[in-house]
């Protein structure tokens, strides 16, 4: 393939991805170094009330923002280095707090509040959506041919539910008098209020998101139990090896690759969790760091928005992601290099 070719076909991607990508991951980057601030200046108001024989008047000097000639407010970014990184982390109540092993006061800082809850989540959904999608995959597999077709499309469906109804869904089951709660309680004899605290809360969290991603999983491991060698599990089947030992030392090792590849996939998008957040309300005990970057960027009363700070807390989700998927990349790296 010619240069000229090769430019074509990989240009429009290219594009695209420092268009999306690139170029917007460069400007969040700068902008939390920057903060962004209304100009000031300081005018005196004359203030009269109505007096007996003449107003009573009043001058103050108040500080209002400047305007434009075309009457908005100018504004000018002043660099401030790494304090929006230090604003978000508060390193320094961070450690007192860690220090005297106050939990409680450490977990009410922000930022780390959401870390805890964002990687508990992530950590806790990864193992659940591959087993639960490889049992689903296998099960698929050994259905009839007449019925995997319907088989396939229920198992779909929490997949194709937008994630925002599925939340709101599971929230009205759950909340006060739904459906399920009547029932849990009609069970236990006793009144309970799952949305009363933050780890009963996490768990109805990442029960959806396991229910909403393990479709996913299935379909790709399916997908990929098509492509196992028969002959290598009718020889172990000759061999002695039981269901367990087929599974283990032939099929996960085949399907290793597609493995890593919904690990990555989950981690990315688990880590970036905001939907949960807001389909069960959970702002009030639980939140996430994708939630935390937009509660930043929630205009103030005076209509100020906190964007360095929503840059730097973006940018500290993105080197999180990027951690969690070091050990990925890394056996993906030496698995290519092995199979050369």
């Amino acid at each position: 393939m010619n240069s000229r070719t090769f430019a074509a076909f990989v240009g429009p991607s290219v594009f695209m991805m420092l268009l999306f990508i690139a170029f917007p991951l460069i400007s969040v980057l700068t902008q939390s170094f920057y903060v962004t601030q209304a100009v000031y200046e300081t005018v005196e108001v004359e203030t009269c009330t109505p007096g007996f024989l003449k107003p009573t008047c009043v001058t103050e000097r108040k500080s209002v923002p400047v305007l434009d000639e075309h009457g908005s407010i100018v504004k000018e970014a002043r660099f401030v280095g790494l304090d929006s990184y230090r604003n978000v982390l508060e390193p320094e109540r961070a450690w007192k707090a860690i220090s005297n092993l106050d939990w409680p006061a450490f977990q009410s800082i922000d930022f780390w509040k959401a870390l805890r809850f964002t990687l508990t989540f992530t950590l806790f959904t990864l193992p659940l959506v591959l087993g639960l999608g490889l049992t689903i995959a296998l099960v698929l597999n050994n259905t009839a041919k007449m019925l995997r077709g319907p088989v396939i499309f229920v198992t779909l469906l929490p997949f194709i539910i937008t994630p925002v109804i599925g939340a709101l869904s599971i929230n009205w089951l759950f909340r006060g008098d739904g459906i399920l709660t009547a029932l849990i309680e009609n069970m236990l004899e006793r009144d309970i209020a799952l949305f009363a605290q933050a780890w009963t809360l996490e768990i109805l969290m990442m029960g959806y998101r396991v229910w909403h991603v393990a479709p996913f999983a299935a379909i790709v491991f399916y997908a990929g139990l098509q492509t196992v060698n028969s002959d290598t599990l009718e020889s172990a089947l000759i061999d002695g090896a039981s269901r367990w030992q087929r599974l283990r030392y032939v099929v996960i090792p085949h399907l290793m690759p597609l493995i890593v590849f919904v690990s990555m996939i989950h981690l990315m998008d688990s880590y970036r969790v905001f939907e949960e957040v807001v389909g069960f309300s959970s702002q009030g005990h639980v939140i996430s760091l994708q939630w935390l970057t937009y509660d930043f960027l929630v205009p103030d009363q005076a209509g100020n928005r906190a964007i360095s700070r929503a840059s730097a807390s973006a940018m500290l989700t993105m080197i999180g992601i990027s951690l969690l998927l070091v050990p990925l990349l890394r056996r993906t790296w030496r698995d290519h290099k092995g199979g050369h």
